[in-house]
């Protein structure tokens, strides 16, 4: 039978080590050919629980979803969001990196945070920094905020869908599924696109847009 993973494990050892305020950040939307790549970091009160959570990417849309208003009701949290103009300028692993910095400073305007736990990012600020690999799936911190980003981002994309329903983005979020290269080869390219990105600089290449 599998062993139960602590999900604070880190944050407890973390308060052993003198630690009060300790934050955990994450980000959506590495892969998408569309739209923003958002972090959130979040901080968790003394004694929090929420059975189920863990990182995003292991949750039904429907669980995110209903974690997601629990948590932004009920924790302290900041969102980063780092454009598609800029992952093109900057590349999606220091945009991935700039927007968890936003999220931090914007979480840092409400709570004093004295470390921060990423998931396997290093990030240079002026307190404490703890990668963790796979750090959504081991730490409560960082999977509140994967589920923040993930849902924050998937929102964005759906308001995009409003305006362009023929994209089908609410299904896909960006990401390069079948039904969405077929609707970029019929419909052409609107702005928010990752024009950096495989599909995209190729079509761009062939001239059809």
């Amino acid at each position: 039978m599998k062993e139960d993973i602590d999900l604070l494990k880190y944050e407890k050892q973390l308060k052993k080590e003198g630690y009060k305020y300790i934050g955990g950040t994450d980000e959506a939307g590495r892969g998408p050919l569309y739209g923003p790549v958002v972090a959130a970091c979040t901080c968790l009160p003394e004694g929090f629980e929420l059975e189920g959570l863990t990182d995003s990417k292991k949750l039904t849309e429907k669980k995110r979803e209903k974690f997601y208003e629990y948590l932004i009701n009920n924790i302290p949290y900041g969102i980063g969001i780092v454009d598609a103009k800029t992952i093109d300028e900057i590349n999606i692993y220091e945009a991935s990196r700039e927007a968890m910095k936003i999220a931090i400073k914007n979480l840092r305007k409400k709570i004093p945070l004295d470390i921060v736990l990423t998931d396997a990012m290093p990030i240079d600020l002026d307190i404490d920094v703890r990668p963790i690999i796979k750090g959504d799936a081991k730490s409560l911190t960082i999977a509140a905020a994967s589920v923040i980003a993930k849902v924050t981002r998937d929102h964005m994309l759906y308001e995009v869908d409003n305006a362009h329903p023929e994209y089908g983005f609410k299904n896909h979020k960006g990401y390069p599924t079948k039904s969405h290269l077929e609707a970029i080869n019929k419909y052409g390219l609107i702005d928010g696109y990752r024009l950096t990105y495989g599909p995209i600089k190729k079509y761009k290449e062939e001239g059809k847009c």
